[in-house]
């Protein structure tokens, strides 16, 4: 069980547990010792740069994330797009898979799983929304939250408006 989740009961989704206070990327405390501190591990530094998400199509598939968040196509080839911030930044990028089979969600047995989803928050959710929308999202036929819509992208990927 997720922590803070009510216990699932059959037929019935998870919902996410209503957050007691959510950061904005200026707001996230910085740790308390810095980079190369004494508590800093031994061995190699690690940067995590990208999320990828496989589909079929990654260069219409990235072309709906940069339209949809702003961000720029910073590579592009029919295999392999990234996305990025203006600002630079971790970015998104989308890899071929011609046998990508979109999850099923809420999935049910023997349905394909969510491996992960992203999150995305936006100022107004149902500007939000009908943007994504306009630009290829599908609104997910199954809403657990009355704050947070659930849309699949157009390879079928969920991900959250909240």
């Amino acid at each position: 069980m997720r922590p803070g989740a009510a216990p699932l009961q059959p037929g019935r989704a998870w919902r996410r547990p209503a957050p007691t206070r959510r950061y904005s990327v200026s707001e996230v405390p910085a740790p308390s010792v810095p980079p190369g501190g004494s508590d800093a591990p031994s061995g190699p530094r690690f940067t995590f740069v990208e999320a990828v998400l496989g589909a079929p199509d990654p260069v219409a598939l990235g072309g709906f994330w940069s339209d949809l968040l702003g961000w720029h196509v910073v590579r592009s080839s029919p295999e392999w797009v990234v996305v990025r911030p203006p600002d630079g930044g971790t970015g998104l990028a989308f890899q071929l898979e011609t046998d990508h089979v979109p999850p099923t969600w809420p999935a049910g047995p023997g349905d394909q799983q969510m491996q992960q989803h992203l999150d995305v928050r936006v100022d107004d959710l149902a500007a939000g929304v009908d943007r994504a929308v306009a630009l290829g999202a599908r609104l997910a036929e199954f809403q657990p939250q009355d704050d947070v819509r659930v849309l699949l992208d157009p390879a079928g990927h969920p991900f959250c408006l909240f």
